[in-house]
């Protein structure tokens, strides 16, 4: 039998039983839309966390204070903290040669108000740095100068969503806002952006960094961000920073630098673990399509030996029989894997069409994965039946047997 007429065979059959061809290319479809969406979720997420970062900028340390005392990159939460860090501690960084901008950060929670309307927001008091490093842009207005961040102005930066909670359709610049007991004039509007790296950039307000410094009654800063120059060498900067610390800190290395890039690494390599994990677990569905192609094909074989008796009595061999059956096998599972990746990416398209803070995308590699593994799961399942087929004794099969 050639191998044309196989598969011609095999198609007829499987137009012949419909039903039993719906129930299980239905089946791997599931198997491989599943891969792919739960997939989708990983990759995404992987995709999610680089953009945060990279709306973070490029090439950039932060400062904790507090030593960490454990291996690994993750931030520290527990930590020893013998002096705090401070603005002065910030501007003896950026005289290191190798610094491009240092944005020392104080930061808090403080009721808002205008008029009748107020809501409790982070506050952040910086430097025009702030906006440089985190490359936050202005909708309106103008950022901070050098003189007022130094005399403590009484001015602010406020978010898109936070002005118009407070002021609405009409115009907020110069106006007066209270931020807790105090008086501060806006002179700038950040243009809409969502959050970056669980900081709403929408909801919040900025000061100066001394205003800040009165405003919580707290000199210690919460961190500080570093962005470095063109191709500068980290791990020496990081060094530089450590001994000059170290110096102003009674000899005490009681800072934590943690690299942008070192954490952007780590996460990678975590989501990509989750997102290979996620579709080995979501393939249990193929195996379980194939345990049902195999007892499908078992009946089909107990029902069909007629058939089989009269392949073989006209000079059909035991391997053309068990090619036949592999040939029905291979057939539905190239319809199931079809209508599994449309399937799975118009899902993740209508999806993303809907949902546009989390995109799903569907790697492909998950799409090349699934369709082979569920061939091979499929046609591995079949092997039994088919042999048990190409096994069959014409007279006996003919009759029933």
């Amino acid at each position: 039998m050639k191998w044309r007429d196989s598969w011609r065979f095999s198609a007829q059959v499987l137009l012949r039983h419909k039903a039993r061809t719906v129930l299980l290319s239905f089946a791997v479809a599931i198997g491989v839309s599943s891969v792919l969406l739960l997939t989708s979720v990983g990759e995404g997420a992987r995709h999610y966390v680089s953009s945060e970062f990279a709306s973070l900028g490029s090439d950039i340390l932060i400062i904790l204070p507090g030593k960490k005392e454990t291996s690994g990159g993750s931030i520290p939460f527990y930590s020893t903290t013998p002096r705090d860090l401070t603005i002065e501690d910030a501007q003896a960084i950026n005289h290191l040669s190798k610094v491009k901008s240092v944005a020392p950060i104080i930061a808090g929670t403080a009721l808002v108000s205008h008029k009748n309307k107020s809501r409790e927001v982070i506050t952040i008091g910086s430097t025009q740095d702030f906006m440089n490093v985190r490359n936050l842009t202005l909708a309106q207005g103008r950022g901070f100068s050098q003189k007022s961040v130094d005399l403590a102005e009484s001015i602010c930066i406020i978010g898109a969503q936070l002005k118009n909670d407070l002021f609405g359709r009409y115009n907020a610049m110069g106006q007066w806002l209270k931020i807790a007991d105090r008086r501060y004039r806006v002179v700038g509007i950040l243009k809409e952006r969502g959050e970056s790296l669980g900081l709403d950039m929408r909801d919040m307000v900025i000061i100066p960094i001394r205003s800040a410094e009165s405003l919580f009654n707290s000199p210690a800063l919460f961190r500080i961000l570093i962005a470095l120059k063109p191709r500068q060498d980290e791990q020496l900067v990081k060094q530089r920073i450590l001994s000059l610390i170290k110096k102003r800190h009674d000899d005490e290395e009681d800072i934590t630098i943690i690299s942008q890039n070192a954490m952007m690494s780590s996460f990678e390599g975590i989501s990509n673990f989750l997102t290979v994990a996620i579709g080995v677990i979501a393939s249990i569905s193929l195996v379980v399509a194939g345990f049902l192609i195999m007892n499908v094909s078992y009946i089909s074989v107990s029902k069909r030996q007629q058939e089989i008796g009269l392949l073989k009595a006209i000079g059909a061999t035991a391997n053309e029989v068990r090619i036949i059956f592999l040939t029905e096998s291979a057939l539905l599972i190239f319809l199931g894997v079809s209508l599994g990746l449309a399937t799975g990416y118009i899902l993740a398209a209508l999806f993303n069409q809907f949902i546009t803070s989390f995109m799903l995308i569907i790697p492909w590699w998950a799409a090349v994965a699934s369709g082979l593994m569920s061939f091979i799961i499929g046609l591995l399942f079949t092997w039994l039946p088919a042999a048990k087929a190409a096994g069959q004794d014409p007279v006996s099969a003919m009759r029933g047997n």
